[in-house]
């Protein structure tokens, strides 16, 4: 019976377990192309309804209570976008002197710019009982800003407009000035 009651109250916990062991099992399920079409379920029907179901369950008060906390989202932002880059950007350099491959710490040093996934950041800051509002109003914060500067460097170091976000450009710009040139003709 206490497994049962355990079970119902983590709920969430149990069902990303449980996807990732299908994920393991038949791994053809979820790929572009796949039954379950990620590229339009994931992006844009699954969070559409995460932002509207939260929406619902929001009374407009929480909503206006949370977004006149400047100091909350100042925190949540630079913590997000500033701090965790650099804790990790700080790791990296310590795994770059071991034997692990140089695209999976670029890799690493990628995802660790980005802001969390609005998904994860609403589901489980609501699964813990925490301030909704401000995680819905954060991650959606925190992902324009991300897309809202977009940047294309070519192979001369000329700078353009283009679909490539902010966070990867500077990741990049590191990676590059960290490694040493290529040998040219």
């Amino acid at each position: 019976m206490r497994l049962l009651e355990r079970m119902r109250k983590e709920w969430f916990m149990v069902g990303i377990v449980l996807a990732i062991a299908g994920a393991k099992l038949e791994p053809s399920v979820g790929v572009n192309g796949g039954p379950l079409k990620p590229e339009i379920t994931v992006s844009y029907i699954a969070v559409a309804t995460i932002f509207f179901n939260s929406g619902l369950s929001l009374k407009t008060e929480e909503l206006t209570s949370a977004l006149v906390h400047i100091k909350l989202h100042l925190f949540i932002q630079i913590f997000t976008l500033a701090f965790f880059p650099a804790a990790i950007w700080l790791f990296l350099q310590l795994l770059s002197i071991t034997p692990i491959n140089e695209w999976l710490l670029k890799g690493l040093q990628t995802v660790g710019c980005m802001p969390p996934p609005v998904s994860s950041a609403v589901i489980l800051t609501k699964a813990v009982g925490g301030n909704e509002a401000a995680a819905i109003f954060n991650s959606a914060f925190g992902s324009f800003l991300m897309d809202g500067v977009k940047i294309k460097d070519d192979h001369r170091g000329n700078q353009s407009m283009h679909s490539v976000d902010f966070i990867t450009w500077i990741s990049v710009k590191v990676t590059h000035i960290s490694s040493p040139p290529p040998p040219g003709p």
